[in-house]
């Protein structure tokens, strides 16, 4: 499994205690909470029961992974299964890359190998992801990544100054 989660600029890694810090600014950057739907500030105890807490997705339905770069050592972001449904063999997709790390081929490292891991480890078949019409950056990834737009919902999501759409979009790893 450890080469299945690596590639030649990153690997993804289990979430550690040494990721608190890091994990604490990005739950608490209010320009990340409209993907995330976080409407308030997460304490340090909460992010540090999540670190600490069982890693398993099928105990807690979700599992995150850290983005590490190869080179340095420096974590560069998250990416995580959520909404994890065994009987369906189905989950959600979502990543972050830290702002001083995009545009390097990080994400799209980072989902080839997440998809890897979610067939031949989970036994996940189908990946899901829902963007908002205005991130552009996501779009472009997850299309590039194999990912085919299935859905639209017309002004689905209120940002508190506009409404706008947000697009479904879903990767089948087997036919």
């Amino acid at each position: 499994m450890k080469s299945m989660l690596k590639s030649s600029k990153i690997f993804l890694r289990a979430v550690e205690p040494a990721d608190l810090d890091c994990l604490l600014a990005w739950e608490n950057n209010p320009e990340y909470w409209r993907v995330s739907n976080t409407l308030t500030p997460f304490s340090k105890e909460l992010i540090h029961q999540y670190v600490h807490s069982a890693q398993d997705i099928y105990a807690v339905r979700q599992i995150r992974l850290m983005i590490e770069e190869t080179a340095s050592g420096k974590t560069v972001g998250a990416i995580d299964l959520f909404d994890f449904e065994p009987r369906h063999q189905r989950a959600g997709v979502g990543i972050l890359i830290d702002e001083k790390y995009r545009k390097k081929g990080y994400a799209s490292d980072a989902l080839k190998l997440v998809k890897e891991y979610a067939l031949n480890v989970v036994g996940i078949r189908n990946l899901f992801a829902v963007i908002l019409a205005d991130n552009k950056a996501s779009i472009a990834l997850f299309e590039k990544s194999g990912f085919e737009k299935v859905g639209h919902r017309k002004n689905w999501f209120n940002d508190g100054k506009n409404w706008i759409d947000e697009f479904m979009y879903q990767s089948q790893l087997i036919n």
